[in-house]
């Protein structure tokens, strides 16, 4: 076991005996909904990926070392805690120097499932190119990730706050496979398309299993993005959504908020002009995305022993 890694020894147990286990992050606990709807939430998610087959792996940072897989009590401490450091890829190593709790997000998640040899790892929406990128040059630390650990990404595609058409162009430019589940367009998180299409499309997970096994094994580094959107019955309607985002950014502007404070900004200014319905939303991708990527575990297991699939 790595030095930097404390692994649930159930989750152990898991990776020992090749069965399915799916990395989660622990943002949307420490940093999402107000308690006790983020433990809700996050307890919600871990048993869809139990439901689907799979062992699920909580993800944060604590005493120096980042903790694989969290009990209950863990994961309460992580809602209800004020000082928990919301950590991205650049920040694991002053975080975990000082010894304090964090939460992680896509890119931290990454890192530390890959450390763990966890192959799956399920999210509600990446970060990608920020709007007027071209200026700023704000682009998220997700997609140099995708390119650096050996873990595939299961999510709803990536926030619509975001330049989504520009998120396909660099994805494509990394040379990371994109492949949508059971969807033609690439979806927006709460929304079902970005009104971009998928470079690939598959309809069976076993499929997507032996794809991504075939991108390691050609030696490519990285791993690739599963999409696969909220349920119609969940989603938010996009071309409302485009507008309520249009004229926050245009405030955003007058405001001269920027940086690390425009996300925030603009997911606030979402959830007021929907009336709260965005974050009902938000649960429901992250509970349905956790669902398949734990029937992606299952499969991507299985591809290891295909006489059991006969």
């Amino acid at each position: 076991m790595h030095e930097l890694l404390e692994i649930d020894e159930e989750v152990a147990d898991a990776l020992s005996d090749g069965l399915p286990v799916v990395a989660l992050e622990s943002t949307v606990i420490a940093h999402g909904l107000p308690y006790p709807g983020n433990l809700d939430t996050a307890l919600a998610i871990e048993k869809a990926v139990r439901d689907a087959g799979a062992v699920p792996a909580t993800i944060g940072l604590a005493r120096g070392r980042f903790l694989v897989g969290m009990n209950r009590d863990r994961i309460e401490e992580f809602a209800t805690s004020a000082d928990v450091a919301k950590v991205s890829s650049r920040d694991i190593g002053p975080v975990l120097a000082r010894g304090g709790l964090g939460a992680t997000t896509v890119a931290s998640t990454l890192v530390a499932a890959d450390l763990a040899g966890i192959p799956v790892f399920s999210t509600a929406g990446i970060g990608g190119v920020h709007r007027g990128a071209s200026e700023t040059f704000d682009i998220s630390a997700d997609l140099v990730q995708f390119t650096r650990s050996k873990v595939a990404v299961v999510c709803a595609g990536a926030k619509s706050i975001l330049d989504l058409g520009l998120t396909l162009e660099y994805l494509e430019t990394l040379g990371v496979p994109v492949m949508g589940y059971r969807c033609d367009d690439f979806p927006a998180f709460y929304c079902r398309s970005s009104g971009f299409k998928n470079p690939q499309r598959f309809d069976d997970l076993e499929t997507i299993a032996r794809a991504i096994r075939a991108h390691w094994a050609a030696g490519l580094p990285g791993g690739p993005l599963v999409t696969h959107p909220i349920a119609e019955a969940d989603a938010l309607d996009s071309a409302a959504m485009e507008a309520v985002i249009q004229e926050a950014l245009q405030e955003a502007e007058t405001a001269q908020i920027r940086g690390a404070a425009i996300t925030p900004y603009l997911m606030k200014a979402v959830s007021r002009a929907t009336g709260g319905k965005s974050a009902a939303a938000n649960r429901a991708v992250l509970v349905s995305t956790a669902s398949v990527a734990g029937r992606l575990a299952v499969a991507y297991a299985r591809t290891a022993h295909p006489e059991e699939t006969r």
